[in-house]
């Protein structure tokens, strides 16, 4: 999805919330928000989540605009969805499961590149493979630099954060399970 500002202007107003408004419930600045709607920025992942969090609205729901999209079961290249920025490229494919939203990430950190300075936070629970590369994950106050062939499971409410310190590209496959209330 290209128009991410447009999406989100959408279900803004669909809501019937101002941008000050969710500004607000997301703690971003207004300013931040007309920003992203008029695609003048991307938002980082953290942002991104910390808006759809304040809506509330999985990251699944915002990519999948109509129900074709909820019942695909495979995806070509060109028809998985780059949620990423700040150069990080994450595909996403994903659909309902019996207890919510499952979402399956490929994951490219090219090198010097993060999450966002700010760590994120989400119901849920995620887990990965480190697949090449490196990567420094920190979760809570936990820190801990990742190789390939190594994982990590951990609750998504706890504030994370991830940043490729290396030289190489770092390439990552996890899942995240997003629990409905």
């Amino acid at each position: 999805m290209e128009d991410i500002g447009g999406r989100l202007r959408e279900i803004r107003t669909k809501l019937g919330l101002s941008q000050r408004e969710l500004a607000d419930r997301a703690g971003l600045t207004n300013g931040m928000i007309s920003l992203i709607e008029t695609n003048k920025a991307s938002p980082t992942v953290a942002s991104l989540i910390k808006v759809l969090n304040a809506i509330p609205m999985s990251v699944v729901d915002f990519f999948q605009t109509d129900e074709a999209d909820a019942k695909k079961v495979f995806f070509s290249v060109d028809e998985q969805t780059d949620i990423g920025s700040n150069n990080v490229k994450l595909m996403l494919v994903g659909g309902k499961n019996a207890g919510g939203q499952i979402e399956v990430i490929h994951e490219t950190y090219p090198p010097g590149t993060d999450t966002g300075r700010e760590m994120m936070s989400h119901e849920g629970e995620e887990g990965g493979f480190v697949v090449r590369g490196e990567i420094e994950v920190t979760i809570g106050r936990e820190t801990r630099v990742l190789k390939a062939g190594e994982a990590y499971f951990f609750q998504t409410e706890t504030p994370h954060r991830f940043r490729n310190i290396g030289d190489e590209v770092c390439e990552i496959v996890s899942g995240n399970i997003h629990v409905e209330n």
